[in-house]
């Protein structure tokens, strides 16, 4: 049983990014049942990468009258992370991140971020992510971590609440159906179709957390 208090949570205000508005983000579930995806930071590569798997069940989740909804901490990279078309659902800003501290979503600090960056799993995704062209940088928070929450319409009940254990932690697309109780036609890892506007020939590795020799360490 989850232990998400959403009343709690859903008094808390997020900016929309198409209109500047700040709603309740507890408005975002009462007329739908909703996917939350938050990020650590719109300039990660990894969770560019992850944006782009999340964004394959988009059309499934939409036939069942689901919304793909993604959250980011801060506005830095907003424009960026939305020009490369990583993700397919509409994006709000947590400015106060008071969401990301109720549903536990943890801050590493300069000491700890390091090795959490080199973790193996991150480099398997940053490697996945080079290959299907999708960069990352360093502008922003760099100590974030994210996960989701899947919340039924009006808030019934929560479906799911995966909390980030390190960079790369996500969660699967049949965890995610499984949740939601649908069915999708589409394979995690598969290459997504998207195109770089003005850019030619292979795409160099661009690090999204402190690394060294220049090696991707993307988180």
């Amino acid at each position: 049983m989850s232990s998400v208090n959403l009343t709690s949570l859903g008094a808390n205000q997020v900016k929309s990014t198409t209109s500047g508005e700040m709603v309740e983000i507890g408005s975002l579930w009462q007329e739908q049942t909703v996917v939350l995806f938050f990020l650590r930071r719109f300039g990660c590569q990894v969770c560019r990468w992850m944006s782009a798997e999340v964004s394959k069940l988009e059309k499934d989740l939409k036939a069942n009258g689901v919304a793909l909804i993604g959250i980011g901490p801060e506005e830095t990279g907003v424009k960026e992370f939305m020009d490369g078309g990583f993700f397919k659902g509409e994006i709000y800003i947590d400015e106060k991140k008071q969401c990301y501290k109720d549903l536990g979503f943890k801050r590493y600090n300069a000491v700890n971020v390091i090795p959490a960056a080199m973790g193996k799993k991150v480099r398997e995704i940053a490697s996945k992510a080079s290959a299907e062209g999708i960069q990352g940088n360093f502008s922003g928070d760099l100590l974030q971590s994210g996960g989701m929450l899947i919340v039924a319409k009006g808030g019934e009940k929560v479906l799911l609440h995966f909390v980030q254990k390190s960079p790369a932690d996500n969660i699967s697309l049949e965890d995610m159906t499984k949740a939601l109780g649908i069915s999708a036609n589409v394979q995690a890892g598969e290459k997504p179709q998207r195109r770089f506007p003005g850019r030619t020939g292979p795409r160099r590795h661009s690090p999204c957390c402190p690394g060294h020799n220049g090696h991707s360490l993307s988180t």
